[in-house]
């Protein structure tokens, strides 16, 4: 008959403390390998939702599909919470994500819109975010005018047509518990636009730089200058996290004044041949 090897009660003790230790280390070891299998497998819905609590619910990845890591959707954006004005760009924004020393290096591809590949690089730090958009003069990408309507008023009022194209020299957009900065600059043209308010097509060109401020603070400089075009606009502002603050002025060249006098009484406050426009 087989006996019980009875040990030391010491060793038994140390024996009895080496298998909960072991059993805690295979716990710990099934834990970690199922946060990393979420995470490896986590579903691109996950990606849409941050997006859409980030940016307040007015750009949106609408019907993704495919992971995190590798994904596409359908790029809208929304009037915010409540609203219900939406625009979806066609065909679909597709993207990967490859983590780096760095962080994350993000490229994305849209037949629709963007030149080629876009790459971009998201580098954490202590309850902070930074994204660098890489240098690109030429333009990162052309985006129809009418697709901000989806962003409510007074853009579904205007219903403006045209072309939108977006370059910059370099830029680099800082989070920072909560507040965000930028440093650097980014352009945007655009070309040939029309309202559905005016009898007049197209109502001209213009050129919106938006620079970060030399002194690192949050606020970014915002200005608004005509290329051509019957409709003349100018204007300043200043852009701070949400917040836009612009006053500007709209005039109509003596050829068309009569033909754009309703859309300049809509735009503005008028002030004699003048409308002032005033946001924020």
């Amino acid at each position: 008959m087989l006996r019980r090897r009875r040990f030391p009660v010491d060793e038994e003790r140390r024996w009895q403390r080496a298998q909960r230790a072991g059993r805690r280390w295979a716990w710990a070891g099934i834990a970690a390998g199922a946060v990393l299998g979420v995470v490896r497998f986590a579903p691109a819905q996950w990606l849409a939702d941050a997006v859409q609590h980030a940016t307040g619910q007015r750009v949106l990845l609408a019907e993704a599909r495919g992971s995190i890591w590798n994904g596409d959707a359908v790029l809208v954006l929304g009037g915010g919470p409540g609203s219900r004005d939406a625009s979806a760009l066609p065909g679909r924004l597709y993207w990967r994500l490859t983590p780096n020393w760095s962080g994350l290096k993000i490229t994305a591809i849209h037949a629709c819109c963007l030149h080629g590949q876009l790459h971009l690089q998201l580098r954490p730090g202590w309850r902070s975010l930074r994204l660098d958009v890489p240098p690109r003069p030429q333009g990162l990408g052309h985006w129809p005018a009418r697709w901000i309507a989806g962003l409510g008023t007074p853009w579904n009022t205007l219903q403006l047509d045209g072309r939108m194209e977006v370059a910059t020299p370099g830029l680099q957009v800082h989070w920072v518990q909560g507040r965000v900065r930028l440093d650097g600059e980014l352009g945007l043209a655009l070309h040939d636009v029309s309202s559905r308010l005016s009898p007049i097509e197209p109502l001209g060109s213009y050129r919106v730089v938006i620079r970060g401020q030399a002194d690192g603070s949050e606020s970014a400089a915002l200005a608004l200058t005509t290329l051509h075009g019957p409709l003349r606009l100018t204007g300043s502002g200043q852009w701070t996290g949400a917040r836009l603050r612009f006053r500007g002025e709209a005039q109509a060249s003596p050829a068309e004044a009569a033909a754009l006098a309703s859309l300049l009484n809509i735009i503005g406050r008028r002030q004699g041949a003048s409308t002032v426009i005033s946001i924020g």
